[in-house]
């Protein structure tokens, strides 16, 4: 994955990444290095007819998109259009119904490290409010946006939202959150939802994050549009070829990694090399995918965010991404006979007239002249005196919440020790503030490191955000993929068991504060 490639050990019967340093134990297929995390997926093994050779082959799902086929119609001038709000945020219209994707249109993702870096049209929360139907991808705030649900469920809290069934549901935090929304349809994977007599659609699941992560199909009379939005590995890699438009991320950059690490090899030209190199494989990635499946349009989305703050200004200017004029460029250069479209805030694509011309001007109405297309202004006081009303809150007044929050998040029997310090929002270490140790072998709080081999974290919080996490029973996204952080590590080893239960696996009941209190 992501162009690394194996280096293999005949000795321990290994393999290793040689960009993630990970090591799969050939014999027992089961990972060594992080330890405790994946196994692979069975492989059937092929032997063939004609030299004898094997091949270990995955077993791949259907294509249920295949199901229940309809022949392409053809469409009229403005009978399906695609209208770009701002970030992952698409609005089509086919035939006389809307649907909307992933509304983030106002307030921040990540408790305050992501920005929308576009400014959504002025009727934007309007025309949510009038959709037909919306579907949210994941559970990810800059595609479930709480901030934006909250104005809307004022207006229509009764409007249709359809998710895929994930094993950690998409709307866990919904009765926390305090949002009034009532008609939240959770859809089975590679079934048709119809919507009526023409439109219809079909949620996937992401094959490298299918607890969490899930992807789109929608046909009208017989025309497909394919969203993969976020999916590292959409349906596993089984898609169709040939749709008419398919839209996916581009950017790159949502993660802490390596920005917000310090020590060792992290220097800040290593961490430049590095994001420069991941940002071209990851151009590169979507230019061999877009050219695999052929679409006829294709538009790149889904990675229109900006880290605004003041205070993550190192961030913003170190965490550089792929730009979607570049990537579209890419294509065209490979794929000359696929339309790209680099959409502005309010730019609208008619279907109807790119099939039948592509070179029609006509295919994309730009919006006025004059339109504003960057944000200039966030309103951050608003959203960062939530945080800081968290951190005041009367529990953090006692070192017990400590040993009562980690008991009450569950992880243990794993090697890994963490140092665990509140900062403030510059990470220097606030005065008054905690800086406890957590040894997850058998779940202690001790208050020296213990002697035995043990791996080793150190992680500095904004005090305002990992409290806010605590006190709400959220999920560590907020710090790791927000640049709420700054960790070191030793040995440099991502340990996958540890993230992935506070990023994923915590409890969905939110009984901690009550209990506490």
């Amino acid at each position: 994955k992501n162009s690394a490639f194996p280096l293999v050990s005949l000795c321990n019967r290994t393999v290793r990444c040689t960009k993630h340093y990970w090591k799969l134990n050939v014999a027992t297929m089961e990972y060594v290095n992080p330890p405790d995390s994946f196994m692979q997926d069975e492989l059937e093994a092929v032997l063939s007819d004609t030299d004898g050779s094997l091949e270990l082959v995955e077993l791949n799902p259907p294509d249920p998109w295949t199901g229940e086929p309809r022949e392409a119609q053809e469409l009229h001038a403005g009978e399906i259009t695609l209208t770009y709000i701002t970030h992952a945020c698409m609005e089509l219209k086919a035939g006389n119904k809307r649907m909307m994707f992933d509304p983030w249109l106002t307030g921040p993702a990540f408790a305050r490290g992501w920005w929308l870096l576009h400014e959504p049209p002025s009727d934007a929360m309007d025309r949510l409010s009038q959709a037909d139907l919306i579907y949210i991808s994941h559970m990810h705030s800059d595609h479930l946006s709480y901030p934006t649900l909250q104005r809307l469920s004022k207006k229509r809290p009764d409007i249709p939202i359809y998710v895929g069934d994930t094993s950690r549901p998409v709307f866990w935090y919904l009765e926390k959150s305090g949002v009034n929304l009532t008609n939240i349809n959770v859809v089975p994977f590679g079934v048709w939802q119809n919507v009526d007599e023409h439109l219809r659609f079909m949620i996937l699941m992401d094959g490298i994050h299918p607890e969490m992560d899930t992807c789109l199909i929608v046909e009208y009379k017989g025309h497909m549009i394919l969203n993969t939005v976020d999916c590292t590995r959409p349906n596993n890699g089984r898609l169709p070829h040939g749709v008419d438009v398919m839209m996916s991320d581009f950017a790159g950059g949502a993660s802490g990694f390596p920005m917000t690490f310090h020590g060792g090899k992290y220097t800040e030209s290593w961490k430049a090399d590095f994001i420069k190199n991941e940002r071209k494989k990851l151009l590169n990635y979507k230019t061999q995918l877009v050219k695999s499946l052929q679409p006829k349009i294709y538009c790149p989305f889904a990675g229109y965010f900006t880290e605004a703050h003041p205070s993550d200004r190192y961030i913003k200017e170190t965490n550089s991404k792929n730009s979607a004029a570049d990537l579209n460029e890419s294509i065209r250069k490979s794929c000359p006979n696929i339309l790209t479209w680099t959409p502005v805030p309010g730019s609208v694509l008619d279907l109807a007239l790119a099939l039948k011309d592509p070179s029609n001007r006509r295919v994309i109405t730009e919006p006025p002249n004059g339109t504003k297309i960057f944000k200039g202004s966030w309103d951050f006081d608003l959203y960062l005196d939530e945080l800081k009303a968290s951190a005041s809150a009367e529990i953090f007044k006692y070192k017990s919440w400590i040993q009562f929050y980690y008991n009450w998040a569950g992880f243990k029997d794993y090697n890994l020790v963490i140092r665990v310090t509140e900062t403030d929002d510059d990470f220097k270490p606030l005065k008054g503030g905690y800086d406890y140790l957590v040894d997850f072998l058998d779940l202690s709080f001790p208050a020296v490191r213990p002697k035995r081999d043990h791996a080793y974290e150190e992680i500095k919080n904004r005090v305002n955000v990992m409290r806010h996490v605590v006190l709400n029973g959220r999920l560590w996204d907020d710090l790791y993929i927000g640049f709420n952080n700054r960790m070191s590590r030793d040995p440099d080893v991502y340990h996958h068991k540890f993230w992935n239960h506070f990023q994923i696996e915590l409890p969905l009941l939110q009984i901690f504060l009550n209990i506490y209190i």
